[in-house]
């Protein structure tokens, strides 16, 4: 690969690292998955362009999880929807098995989608700070996104930042 399309597939990362960021900064769960939709849509990009998967088919669901928690469908926002969310991650995880590094971005994923669909910041929050961003670290390192160990460890403080900035008590309410 040479080094210019190396660069550019990383930069399409980066803008997705930086919509991440920002993401953690909407006070609403609502405006969160709306920026965090448009983040999905570049990592996609990014992780299929690296050969990784499993990492993109995720993160197309991951697009599809953000357009119905941040949208107006209310049966995108219900706990049948993250039934079928999670066993969507389950059928990527089948159709792109390429060993035991898929089970990570799958499981990250999932843990996410559960924690969102709690509908509560708190939650949403501790699964992102103690299971999705870990795994996902160690994918991105395995796979070669750098521009997604970034995004990881950025959304970590910014995840950080939210409570400081919030606070864990505002944030523990459930939000629709």
């Amino acid at each position: 690969m040479s080094i210019l399309k190396t660069i550019g597939i990383q930069a399409i990362g980066f803008l997705g690292t930086i919509l991440f960021f920002v993401s953690f900064q909407c006070r609403t769960n609502k405006n969160l998955y709306r920026v965090q939709f448009l983040s999905y849509l570049f990592y996609t990009v990014h992780l299929i362009l690296l050969g990784a998967f499993t990492g993109g088919a995720s993160y197309i669901i991951n697009t599809f999880r953000s357009f119905c928690l941040g949208g107006k469908w209310k049966f995108g926002k219900t706990r049948t929807m993250c039934v079928i969310i999670c066993l969507l991650q389950v059928a990527a995880l089948i159709l792109t098995w390429s060993g035991w590094i898929s089970i990570l971005p799958v499981a990250a994923n999932i843990a996410a989608t559960i924690g969102g669909y709690t509908h509560n910041p708190k939650k949403i929050r501790i699964a992102g700070m103690f299971i999705n961003s870990p795994l996902w670290i160690v994918y991105n390192v395995i796979v070669g996104s750098w521009a997604g160990v970034l995004d990881e460890v950025v959304s970590e403080g910014s995840m950080i930042i939210s409570v400081i900035r919030y606070g864990w008590k505002n944030l523990d309410h459930k939000e629709e």
